[in-house]
């Protein structure tokens, strides 16, 4: 599926009122915790091991943040092809210039 086709039909089923920005963020967050919550679970729970169940849960997690991702995308006037462009736009810099590790937004 095309990444701005995502993002038409997931805006599509969103239900929320008021200020998208706060509600897709908070969503968001909650949403990347979830993911993790199973990651820290596999360790716990299953020796670390990938299981195809929570291979299967964490997919549908990681969908959750692709859906929150979209609508904030969407809540701010930008489509998701943008985003992904000036993110792959800002990695390739990263690498020309050897600074992918390190930390701050502007190195």
């Amino acid at each position: 599926m095309e990444i701005n086709k995502y993002q038409e039909e997931a805006v599509k089923t969103a239900f929320f009122t008021g200020d998208g920005v706060v509600y897709c963020t908070l969503g968001l967050t909650g949403e990347a915790g979830e993911v993790a919550d199973h990651v820290k679970k596999m360790f716990r729970d299953d020796g670390g091991e990938m299981t195809i169940e929570k291979k299967v849960a964490i997919v549908k997690e990681l969908g959750d943040v692709l859906w929150y991702i979209a609508n904030l995308a969407n809540s701010i006037g930008v489509d998701m092809e943008t985003v992904a462009n000036v993110n792959i736009d800002k990695l390739q810099s990263r690498m020309k210039r050897g600074t992918q590790r390190g930390s701050g937004d502007n190195r």
